[in-house]
Protein backbone atom coordinates (compact mmCIF):
# COMPACT_ATOMS: atom_id res chain seq x y z
CA UNK A 1 0.00 0.00 0.00
CA UNK A 2 1.40 3.29 -1.14
CA UNK A 3 2.02 6.17 1.39
CA UNK A 4 2.16 9.49 0.09
CA UNK A 5 4.51 12.17 1.31
CA UNK A 6 1.83 14.17 3.19
CA UNK A 7 1.30 10.93 5.37
CA UNK A 8 4.35 9.41 5.33
CA UNK A 9 5.14 12.92 6.92
CA UNK A 10 1.87 12.68 9.74
CA UNK A 11 3.10 9.26 10.75
CA UNK A 12 6.70 10.45 11.41
CA UNK A 13 5.44 12.88 13.33
CA UNK A 14 2.50 10.46 15.35
CA UNK A 15 5.30 8.40 16.22
CA UNK A 16 7.09 10.64 18.21
CA UNK A 17 3.49 11.11 20.24
CA UNK A 18 1.84 14.23 21.38
CA UNK A 19 1.66 14.70 24.86
CA UNK A 20 -2.32 14.37 24.80
CA UNK A 21 -1.32 11.08 23.00
CA UNK A 22 0.74 9.86 25.91
CA UNK A 23 -1.33 11.13 28.51
CA UNK A 24 -4.36 8.82 26.75
CA UNK A 25 -1.82 5.49 26.44
CA UNK A 26 -0.95 6.44 30.29
CA UNK A 27 -4.76 6.39 31.08
CA UNK A 28 -5.84 3.35 29.76
CA UNK A 29 -2.72 1.51 30.82
CA UNK A 30 -3.64 2.37 33.90
CA UNK A 31 -6.94 1.01 33.64
CA UNK A 32 -5.32 -2.39 32.29
CA UNK A 33 -3.83 -2.60 36.05
CA UNK A 34 -6.74 -1.42 38.05
CA UNK A 35 -9.51 -3.33 35.98
CA UNK A 36 -10.52 -7.18 35.67
CA UNK A 37 -9.16 -9.18 32.93
CA UNK A 38 -12.77 -8.93 31.15
CA UNK A 39 -13.18 -5.10 31.47
CA UNK A 40 -14.75 -2.84 28.51
CA UNK A 41 -13.22 0.27 28.17
CA UNK A 42 -14.03 2.82 25.70
CA UNK A 43 -12.05 5.94 24.51
CA UNK A 44 -12.92 8.92 22.82
CA UNK A 45 -11.11 11.13 20.59
CA UNK A 46 -12.35 13.53 17.68
CA UNK A 47 -11.28 12.76 14.00
CA UNK A 48 -7.76 13.42 13.24
CA UNK A 49 -6.57 13.35 16.94
CA UNK A 50 -4.59 10.54 15.97
CA UNK A 51 -6.58 7.38 17.47
CA UNK A 52 -5.21 4.91 15.18
CA UNK A 53 -1.88 5.98 16.50
CA UNK A 54 -2.55 6.03 19.35
CA UNK A 55 -4.09 2.31 20.14
CA UNK A 56 -0.81 0.85 17.66
CA UNK A 57 1.51 2.02 20.30
CA UNK A 58 -0.97 0.38 23.17
CA UNK A 59 -0.65 -2.38 20.62
CA UNK A 60 3.43 -2.49 20.66
CA UNK A 61 3.53 -1.95 24.13
CA UNK A 62 1.24 -4.68 25.45
CA UNK A 63 2.75 -7.31 23.06
CA UNK A 64 6.22 -5.94 24.92
CA UNK A 65 4.98 -6.39 28.48
CA UNK A 66 2.92 -9.07 27.99
CA UNK A 67 2.60 -12.39 26.56
CA UNK A 68 -0.92 -12.62 25.28
CA UNK A 69 -2.06 -11.69 22.09
CA UNK A 70 -3.65 -8.75 20.30
CA UNK A 71 -6.78 -8.43 17.79
CA UNK A 72 -7.83 -5.16 16.94
CA UNK A 73 -11.30 -5.32 15.15
CA UNK A 74 -12.51 -2.95 11.93
CA UNK A 75 -15.88 -2.57 10.13
CA UNK A 76 -14.34 -1.99 6.82
CA UNK A 77 -12.00 -3.54 4.59
CA UNK A 78 -10.47 -0.23 3.81
CA UNK A 79 -9.93 0.38 7.49
CA UNK A 80 -8.49 -2.97 8.17
CA UNK A 81 -5.49 -2.39 5.55
CA UNK A 82 -4.63 1.07 7.12
CA UNK A 83 -4.51 -0.31 10.80
CA UNK A 84 -2.48 -2.42 9.66
CA UNK A 85 0.10 -0.72 7.58
CA UNK A 86 0.18 2.14 10.89
CA UNK A 87 0.48 -1.31 13.13
CA UNK A 88 3.75 -2.43 10.56
CA UNK A 89 4.98 1.24 11.01
CA UNK A 90 5.04 0.97 14.95
CA UNK A 91 7.15 -2.23 14.30
CA UNK A 92 4.02 -4.70 15.13
CA UNK A 93 4.20 -7.50 12.61
CA UNK A 94 0.72 -8.32 12.18
CA UNK A 95 -1.74 -10.65 9.97
CA UNK A 96 -4.90 -9.53 8.28
CA UNK A 97 -7.81 -11.77 8.59
CA UNK A 98 -9.51 -11.31 5.27
CA UNK A 99 -11.80 -13.83 3.70
CA UNK A 100 -8.49 -14.63 1.28
CA UNK A 101 -6.53 -15.48 4.18
CA UNK A 102 -4.86 -18.53 5.05
CA UNK A 103 -4.67 -19.24 8.29
CA UNK A 104 -2.41 -22.20 8.41
CA UNK A 105 0.90 -19.53 9.75
CA UNK A 106 -1.05 -18.11 12.26
CA UNK A 107 0.28 -19.39 15.58
CA UNK A 108 3.75 -16.95 13.85
CA UNK A 109 1.76 -13.81 14.79
CA UNK A 110 0.93 -12.04 18.29
CA UNK A 111 -1.53 -9.27 16.30
CA UNK A 112 -4.53 -10.08 14.22
CA UNK A 113 -6.22 -7.56 12.20
CA UNK A 114 -9.79 -8.32 10.91
CA UNK A 115 -13.07 -7.27 9.63
CA UNK A 116 -16.63 -8.30 11.94
CA UNK A 117 -17.90 -10.21 9.26
CA UNK A 118 -15.46 -12.10 8.35
CA UNK A 119 -13.84 -13.01 12.14
CA UNK A 120 -17.64 -14.11 12.58
CA UNK A 121 -17.31 -16.37 10.10
CA UNK A 122 -13.62 -17.68 11.01
CA UNK A 123 -14.75 -17.89 14.62
CA UNK A 124 -18.22 -19.51 13.69
CA UNK A 125 -16.25 -22.55 11.75
CA UNK A 126 -13.22 -22.50 14.69
CA UNK A 127 -10.95 -21.61 12.08
CA UNK A 128 -9.13 -19.11 14.30
CA UNK A 129 -7.29 -19.90 17.36
CA UNK A 130 -8.41 -17.24 20.10
CA UNK A 131 -7.21 -18.53 23.22
CA UNK A 132 -4.62 -16.31 23.91
CA UNK A 133 -6.09 -13.09 22.66
CA UNK A 134 -5.89 -10.94 26.01
CA UNK A 135 -6.87 -7.58 24.21
CA UNK A 136 -9.36 -6.73 21.76
CA UNK A 137 -9.36 -3.17 20.53
CA UNK A 138 -12.26 -2.22 18.26
CA UNK A 139 -11.90 0.64 15.97
CA UNK A 140 -15.48 3.16 15.36
CA UNK A 141 -16.85 0.93 18.34
CA UNK A 142 -20.14 2.98 18.09
CA UNK A 143 -21.21 0.60 15.51
CA UNK A 144 -23.23 -2.20 16.79
CA UNK A 145 -22.04 -4.47 14.50
CA UNK A 146 -19.05 -5.81 17.17
CA UNK A 147 -20.95 -6.84 19.91
CA UNK A 148 -22.30 -10.40 18.21
CA UNK A 149 -18.42 -10.92 18.65
CA UNK A 150 -18.25 -10.11 22.46
CA UNK A 151 -19.15 -13.08 23.75
CA UNK A 152 -16.04 -15.05 22.07
CA UNK A 153 -13.52 -12.60 24.32
CA UNK A 154 -15.43 -13.12 27.21
CA UNK A 155 -12.09 -12.85 29.02
CA UNK A 156 -10.14 -10.17 27.11
CA UNK A 157 -9.92 -6.80 28.12
CA UNK A 158 -11.83 -4.98 25.28
CA UNK A 159 -10.25 -1.02 24.03
CA UNK A 160 -13.25 0.52 22.04
CA UNK A 161 -12.44 3.74 20.13
CA UNK A 162 -14.54 6.01 18.68
CA UNK A 163 -14.83 9.81 17.50
CA UNK A 164 -18.70 9.89 18.87
CA UNK A 165 -19.36 7.69 21.80
CA UNK A 166 -23.00 7.24 21.08
CA UNK A 167 -24.41 4.09 19.76
CA UNK A 168 -25.60 3.68 16.17
CA UNK A 169 -28.60 2.06 17.73
CA UNK A 170 -30.84 4.00 20.53
CA UNK A 171 -31.63 -0.06 21.14
CA UNK A 172 -28.23 -0.78 22.29
CA UNK A 173 -26.55 2.02 24.21
CA UNK A 174 -22.78 1.67 24.50
CA UNK A 175 -23.34 1.56 28.36
CA UNK A 176 -24.90 -1.97 28.04
CA UNK A 177 -21.21 -2.75 26.38
CA UNK A 178 -18.33 -0.91 28.31
CA UNK A 179 -17.93 -0.15 32.09
CA UNK A 180 -16.22 3.01 31.57
CA UNK A 181 -15.68 6.13 29.05
CA UNK A 182 -12.17 8.03 28.96
CA UNK A 183 -12.35 10.99 26.90
CA UNK A 184 -9.88 12.24 25.31
CA UNK A 185 -8.65 16.24 24.20
CA UNK A 186 -11.51 18.25 22.69
CA UNK A 187 -12.13 19.50 19.13
CA UNK A 188 -11.30 22.62 20.32
CA UNK A 189 -8.26 21.86 22.28
CA UNK A 190 -7.01 20.46 18.82
CA UNK A 191 -7.91 23.44 17.14
CA UNK A 192 -6.23 25.92 19.34
CA UNK A 193 -2.80 23.60 19.63
CA UNK A 194 -2.35 23.79 16.01
CA UNK A 195 -3.62 19.63 15.35
CA UNK A 196 -6.58 20.52 13.72
CA UNK A 197 -7.86 23.21 11.13
CA UNK A 198 -11.23 25.72 12.39
CA UNK A 199 -14.37 25.21 10.54
CA UNK A 200 -15.60 28.07 9.19
CA UNK A 201 -19.52 27.07 9.08
CA UNK A 202 -22.26 28.65 6.24
CA UNK A 203 -25.81 27.71 6.75
CA UNK A 204 -28.93 27.32 4.56
CA UNK A 205 -32.36 26.72 6.11
CA UNK A 206 -34.06 24.10 4.15
CA UNK A 207 -38.00 22.85 5.17
CA UNK A 208 -37.14 19.42 5.45
CA UNK A 209 -40.75 18.33 6.59
CA UNK A 210 -41.13 16.30 4.23
CA UNK A 211 -38.32 13.57 5.23
CA UNK A 212 -39.33 10.41 6.50
CA UNK A 213 -37.24 8.48 9.94
CA UNK A 214 -36.82 5.10 9.12
CA UNK A 215 -36.58 2.06 11.14
CA UNK A 216 -32.63 2.78 11.30
CA UNK A 217 -33.69 6.04 13.34
CA UNK A 218 -32.42 8.44 10.79
CA UNK A 219 -33.85 9.89 7.47
CA UNK A 220 -34.98 7.36 4.68
CA UNK A 221 -32.96 7.33 1.56
CA UNK A 222 -35.95 7.59 -0.84
CA UNK A 223 -37.58 10.92 1.56
CA UNK A 224 -34.56 12.52 1.34
CA UNK A 225 -33.83 11.88 -2.86
CA UNK A 226 -37.42 13.49 -3.37
CA UNK A 227 -36.05 16.57 -1.91
CA UNK A 228 -32.77 16.81 -2.55
CA UNK A 229 -32.96 15.98 -6.30
CA UNK A 230 -35.85 18.66 -6.82
CA UNK A 231 -34.38 21.74 -9.31
CA UNK A 232 -34.57 24.01 -6.61
CA UNK A 233 -32.55 22.20 -4.15
CA UNK A 234 -30.45 21.38 -6.34
CA UNK A 235 -29.95 25.51 -7.44
CA UNK A 236 -29.60 26.04 -3.67
CA UNK A 237 -26.82 23.72 -3.58
CA UNK A 238 -24.88 25.33 -6.52
CA UNK A 239 -25.66 28.65 -5.55
CA UNK A 240 -24.07 27.94 -1.95
CA UNK A 241 -21.30 26.16 -3.21
CA UNK A 242 -20.53 29.66 -6.03
CA UNK A 243 -21.34 31.39 -2.32
CA UNK A 244 -18.78 29.99 -0.47
CA UNK A 245 -16.71 27.12 -1.76
CA UNK A 246 -15.68 27.63 -5.65
CA UNK A 247 -12.62 27.19 -6.33
CA UNK A 248 -12.14 25.08 -3.06
CA UNK A 249 -11.36 21.01 -3.20
CA UNK A 250 -14.96 20.53 -2.13
CA UNK A 251 -16.31 17.29 -0.62
CA UNK A 252 -20.30 16.95 -0.93
CA UNK A 253 -21.73 14.32 0.66
CA UNK A 254 -25.63 12.78 -0.13
CA UNK A 255 -28.04 10.68 1.36
CA UNK A 256 -28.46 8.65 -1.85
CA UNK A 257 -26.87 7.59 -5.22
CA UNK A 258 -29.58 9.27 -7.21
CA UNK A 259 -28.96 12.30 -5.88
CA UNK A 260 -25.62 12.33 -5.82
CA UNK A 261 -25.53 11.36 -9.88
CA UNK A 262 -27.88 14.45 -10.29
CA UNK A 263 -25.78 16.60 -8.05
CA UNK A 264 -22.45 15.36 -10.60
CA UNK A 265 -25.00 16.45 -13.74
CA UNK A 266 -26.02 19.87 -12.36
CA UNK A 267 -22.07 20.58 -11.24
CA UNK A 268 -21.09 18.76 -14.80
CA UNK A 269 -23.25 21.52 -17.06
CA UNK A 270 -22.10 24.25 -15.06
CA UNK A 271 -18.80 23.45 -16.15
CA UNK A 272 -17.36 22.71 -12.89
CA UNK A 273 -14.57 19.72 -12.31
CA UNK A 274 -16.51 16.79 -10.29
CA UNK A 275 -16.52 13.26 -9.90
CA UNK A 276 -19.22 11.08 -8.06
CA UNK A 277 -18.25 7.53 -6.30
CA UNK A 278 -20.08 5.49 -4.17
CA UNK A 279 -20.08 1.67 -3.20
CA UNK A 280 -20.80 0.46 -6.45
CA UNK A 281 -17.59 1.55 -8.08
CA UNK A 282 -14.82 -0.94 -8.39
CA UNK A 283 -11.25 -0.87 -6.64
CA UNK A 284 -9.80 0.50 -9.60
CA UNK A 285 -12.26 3.04 -10.43
CA UNK A 286 -11.96 4.44 -6.97
CA UNK A 287 -8.38 4.41 -6.63
CA UNK A 288 -8.56 6.42 -10.23
CA UNK A 289 -11.00 8.37 -8.94
CA UNK A 290 -9.04 9.61 -5.60
CA UNK A 291 -6.21 10.15 -7.22
CA UNK A 292 -7.71 12.66 -9.56
CA UNK A 293 -9.11 14.08 -6.36
CA UNK A 294 -6.12 14.57 -4.92
CA UNK A 295 -3.74 16.06 -7.60
CA UNK A 296 -6.66 18.65 -9.08
CA UNK A 297 -6.67 21.75 -6.68
CA UNK A 298 -10.59 22.74 -7.60
CA UNK A 299 -11.93 19.19 -7.59
CA UNK A 300 -15.81 18.58 -6.43
CA UNK A 301 -16.36 14.87 -5.38
CA UNK A 302 -19.49 14.18 -4.80
CA UNK A 303 -20.34 10.99 -2.66
CA UNK A 304 -22.64 8.41 -0.47
CA UNK A 305 -21.54 8.13 2.99
CA UNK A 306 -18.35 5.90 1.57
CA UNK A 307 -15.95 8.64 3.06
CA UNK A 308 -17.62 8.86 6.11
CA UNK A 309 -14.40 6.89 7.59
CA UNK A 310 -11.11 5.57 6.22
CA UNK A 311 -10.90 8.34 4.05
CA UNK A 312 -8.16 11.21 4.95
CA UNK A 313 -7.50 13.29 2.05
CA UNK A 314 -5.82 16.89 3.93
CA UNK A 315 -6.12 18.87 0.81
CA UNK A 316 -9.77 18.60 1.20
CA UNK A 317 -10.95 22.84 1.84
CA UNK A 318 -14.46 22.98 2.10
CA UNK A 319 -17.50 19.97 2.85
CA UNK A 320 -20.88 20.59 1.82
CA UNK A 321 -23.81 18.57 3.53
CA UNK A 322 -26.06 18.00 0.72
CA UNK A 323 -28.20 16.67 3.05
CA UNK A 324 -29.69 16.22 6.52
CA UNK A 325 -29.12 13.44 9.21
CA UNK A 326 -30.30 12.32 12.85
CA UNK A 327 -27.03 10.97 13.76
CA UNK A 328 -24.75 13.20 15.61
CA UNK A 329 -21.82 10.58 14.69
CA UNK A 330 -22.47 10.91 11.21
CA UNK A 331 -22.84 15.23 11.14
CA UNK A 332 -18.97 14.51 13.33
CA UNK A 333 -17.54 12.55 10.52
CA UNK A 334 -19.01 14.27 7.37
CA UNK A 335 -17.23 17.49 8.88
CA UNK A 336 -14.34 15.69 9.85
CA UNK A 337 -13.18 14.98 6.74
CA UNK A 338 -11.80 18.80 6.37
CA UNK A 339 -10.44 18.76 9.69
CA UNK A 340 -6.94 17.56 8.43
CA UNK A 341 -4.38 20.30 8.89
CA UNK A 342 -1.41 21.23 6.10
CA UNK A 343 1.42 23.89 6.13
CA UNK A 344 -0.82 26.32 4.47
CA UNK A 345 -4.64 25.39 5.48
CA UNK A 346 -5.68 26.66 9.25
CA UNK A 347 -9.21 26.53 8.47
CA UNK A 348 -12.32 24.97 6.19
CA UNK A 349 -15.42 25.88 5.34
CA UNK A 350 -18.48 23.66 6.24
CA UNK A 351 -21.76 24.38 3.96
CA UNK A 352 -24.77 22.62 5.80
CA UNK A 353 -27.94 22.20 3.85
CA UNK A 354 -29.34 20.09 6.28
CA UNK A 355 -30.20 22.38 9.28
CA UNK A 356 -27.35 19.76 10.69
CA UNK A 357 -26.46 22.53 12.50
CA UNK A 358 -28.98 24.11 14.12
CA UNK A 359 -29.86 20.15 15.14
CA UNK A 360 -26.66 19.00 16.71
CA UNK A 361 -24.96 22.83 17.33
CA UNK A 362 -21.29 23.90 16.32
CA UNK A 363 -18.52 21.43 15.26
CA UNK A 364 -16.11 21.77 18.10
CA UNK A 365 -18.63 22.46 20.94
CA UNK A 366 -17.27 21.21 23.62
CA UNK A 367 -20.26 17.97 24.07
CA UNK A 368 -20.46 16.32 27.42
CA UNK A 369 -19.35 12.98 26.16
CA UNK A 370 -19.82 11.16 29.39
CA UNK A 371 -23.69 12.53 29.78
CA UNK A 372 -24.23 11.17 26.92
CA UNK A 373 -22.11 8.08 27.22
CA UNK A 374 -24.35 7.28 30.15
CA UNK A 375 -27.55 8.85 29.05
CA UNK A 376 -27.96 8.92 25.30
CA UNK A 377 -31.81 8.94 25.64
CA UNK A 378 -31.83 12.22 27.71
CA UNK A 379 -29.75 13.82 24.79
CA UNK A 380 -31.49 12.40 22.17
CA UNK A 381 -34.78 13.39 23.69
CA UNK A 382 -33.21 17.06 23.56
CA UNK A 383 -32.76 17.09 19.83
CA UNK A 384 -35.17 19.87 18.09
CA UNK A 385 -37.51 18.21 15.54
CA UNK A 386 -37.31 19.61 12.15
CA UNK A 387 -40.65 21.56 12.90
CA UNK A 388 -39.41 22.72 16.05
CA UNK A 389 -36.20 24.16 14.09
CA UNK A 390 -38.30 25.46 11.00
CA UNK A 391 -40.05 27.73 13.64
CA UNK A 392 -37.20 29.24 15.03
CA UNK A 393 -35.81 30.27 11.17
CA UNK A 394 -35.37 33.43 10.16
CA UNK A 395 -35.15 34.01 6.33
CA UNK A 396 -31.80 36.06 5.71
CA UNK A 397 -31.28 37.43 2.05
CA UNK A 398 -27.74 36.15 0.62
CA UNK A 399 -25.10 38.42 0.26
CA UNK A 400 -25.18 38.94 -3.51
CA UNK A 401 -29.23 38.69 -3.50
CA UNK A 402 -29.36 41.68 -0.33
CA UNK A 403 -26.68 43.91 -2.80
CA UNK A 404 -29.67 44.46 -4.84
CA UNK A 405 -31.69 45.68 -2.22
CA UNK A 406 -29.32 47.67 -0.72
CA UNK A 407 -31.39 51.18 -0.21
CA UNK A 408 -33.76 49.35 2.27
CA UNK A 409 -32.98 49.37 5.67
CA UNK A 410 -34.57 45.81 6.55
CA UNK A 411 -35.36 43.50 3.89
CA UNK A 412 -37.05 41.19 6.98
CA UNK A 413 -40.93 40.43 7.29
CA UNK A 414 -42.41 38.58 10.48
CA UNK A 415 -45.04 36.36 8.96
CA UNK A 416 -46.16 34.59 12.30
CA UNK A 417 -46.53 38.28 14.58
CA UNK A 418 -48.19 39.33 11.60
CA UNK A 419 -50.81 36.71 11.82
CA UNK A 420 -50.49 36.38 15.72
CA UNK A 421 -51.38 40.72 15.62
CA UNK A 422 -54.27 40.12 12.57
CA UNK A 423 -55.89 37.27 14.80
CA UNK A 424 -55.67 39.21 18.26
CA UNK A 425 -57.22 42.07 16.20
CA UNK A 426 -60.07 39.98 14.81
CA UNK A 427 -58.88 39.71 10.96
CA UNK A 428 -59.14 37.46 8.08
CA UNK A 429 -55.69 35.86 8.32
CA UNK A 430 -56.13 36.84 4.28
CA UNK A 431 -54.19 40.06 5.58
CA UNK A 432 -51.35 38.80 6.71
CA UNK A 433 -50.03 37.40 3.09
CA UNK A 434 -51.25 40.97 1.47
CA UNK A 435 -49.50 42.23 3.90
CA UNK A 436 -46.58 40.54 2.92
CA UNK A 437 -47.06 41.52 -0.58
CA UNK A 438 -47.19 45.37 0.39
CA UNK A 439 -43.93 44.91 2.12
CA UNK A 440 -42.17 43.06 -0.53
CA UNK A 441 -43.44 45.98 -3.03
CA UNK A 442 -42.11 48.57 -1.11
CA UNK A 443 -38.50 47.13 -1.21
CA UNK A 444 -38.34 46.70 -4.73
CA UNK A 445 -39.86 50.19 -5.90
CA UNK A 446 -36.88 51.06 -3.34
CA UNK A 447 -34.27 49.93 -4.92
CA UNK A 448 -35.75 50.77 -8.58
CA UNK A 449 -36.09 53.32 -11.14
CA UNK A 450 -38.95 52.44 -13.26
CA UNK A 451 -41.38 49.45 -12.63
CA UNK A 452 -39.59 47.04 -15.15
CA UNK A 453 -37.22 47.46 -12.74
CA UNK A 454 -39.00 46.44 -9.78
CA UNK A 455 -40.25 43.61 -11.87
CA UNK A 456 -37.36 42.39 -12.16
CA UNK A 457 -36.33 42.42 -8.27
CA UNK A 458 -39.28 40.38 -7.59
CA UNK A 459 -38.74 37.58 -9.90
CA UNK A 460 -35.38 37.15 -7.50
CA UNK A 461 -37.32 37.03 -4.39
CA UNK A 462 -38.67 33.20 -4.97
CA UNK A 463 -36.70 31.48 -2.11
CA UNK A 464 -38.04 34.68 0.49
CA UNK A 465 -41.62 34.41 -0.95
CA UNK A 466 -41.51 30.61 -0.33
CA UNK A 467 -40.19 30.38 3.08
CA UNK A 468 -43.10 33.56 3.92
CA UNK A 469 -45.55 30.52 2.10
CA UNK A 470 -44.30 28.02 4.47
CA UNK A 471 -44.53 30.04 7.57
CA UNK A 472 -47.62 30.96 6.51
CA UNK A 473 -48.97 26.98 6.40
CA UNK A 474 -48.00 26.51 9.52
CA UNK A 475 -49.72 29.01 11.08
CA UNK A 476 -53.05 28.41 9.61
CA UNK A 477 -52.41 24.80 9.80
CA UNK A 478 -53.25 24.07 5.74
CA UNK A 479 -50.46 22.75 4.27
CA UNK A 480 -51.20 20.23 1.81
CA UNK A 481 -48.88 20.14 -1.10
CA UNK A 482 -51.15 21.24 -4.09
CA UNK A 483 -52.54 23.98 -1.60
CA UNK A 484 -48.89 25.29 -1.01
CA UNK A 485 -47.81 25.65 -4.52
CA UNK A 486 -51.21 27.22 -5.09
CA UNK A 487 -50.26 29.87 -2.95
CA UNK A 488 -46.82 30.16 -3.85
CA UNK A 489 -47.98 31.03 -8.04
CA UNK A 490 -51.06 32.91 -6.49
CA UNK A 491 -48.74 35.41 -4.59
CA UNK A 492 -45.98 35.88 -6.94
CA UNK A 493 -49.41 37.06 -9.69
CA UNK A 494 -50.41 39.18 -7.13
CA UNK A 495 -47.28 40.40 -6.53
CA UNK A 496 -46.41 41.50 -10.08
CA UNK A 497 -50.34 43.14 -10.35
CA UNK A 498 -49.65 45.06 -7.27
CA UNK A 499 -46.71 46.41 -8.74
CA UNK A 500 -47.83 47.55 -11.81
CA UNK A 501 -51.08 49.14 -10.05
CA UNK A 502 -49.45 50.55 -7.39
CA UNK A 503 -45.02 51.97 -8.27
CA UNK A 504 -46.18 55.15 -9.57
CA UNK A 505 -47.97 55.86 -5.95
CA UNK A 506 -45.24 53.28 -3.80
CA UNK A 507 -42.63 55.12 -5.55
CA UNK A 508 -44.04 59.00 -4.58
CA UNK A 509 -44.72 58.28 -0.89
CA UNK A 510 -40.99 56.38 -0.41
CA UNK A 511 -39.28 59.41 -1.86
CA UNK A 512 -41.90 62.66 -2.25
CA UNK A 513 -41.86 63.15 -5.83
CA UNK A 514 -43.18 60.65 -8.83
CA UNK A 515 -41.00 58.76 -10.99
CA UNK A 516 -39.63 59.99 -14.08
CA UNK A 517 -41.35 59.12 -17.26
Amino acid sequence: MSISKTEQEERNVGKDLYSYQKGAIDKIFKAFEESPDDYHLLYQLPTGGGKTVIFSEIVRQYLKHHKKKVLVMTHRIELCKQTSTMLTEFAVDNKVIDSKADLSDQANYSCFVAMVETLNNRLNDDKLDISDIGLVIIDEAHYNSFTKLFKFFSQSFILGVTATPLSSSIELPMTDNYDELIVGESIESLISNGFLAQAEMFTYNVGLTSLVVGANGDYTVKSSEDLYTADDMLSKLIQAYEERSKGKKTLIFNNGINTSLHVYDTFRRAGYPIAHLDNTNTKKERAMILKWFKKTPDAILTSVSILTTGFDEPTVESIILNRATKSLTLYYQMIGRGSRILKNKKTFSVIDLGNNFHRFGPWGDNLDWQRIFRSPNYYLDSILSDDELESNFRYEMPDALRAEFAKSKDVYFDIQKTYVDSIRNGESSKVVLERSIEQHAKICVENSEDVYDALGLAKMLGDDIDFRIQRYTKCISKSTYNFVEWLKDDYRKKLNSYLRANFDEVFESIHGYPPED
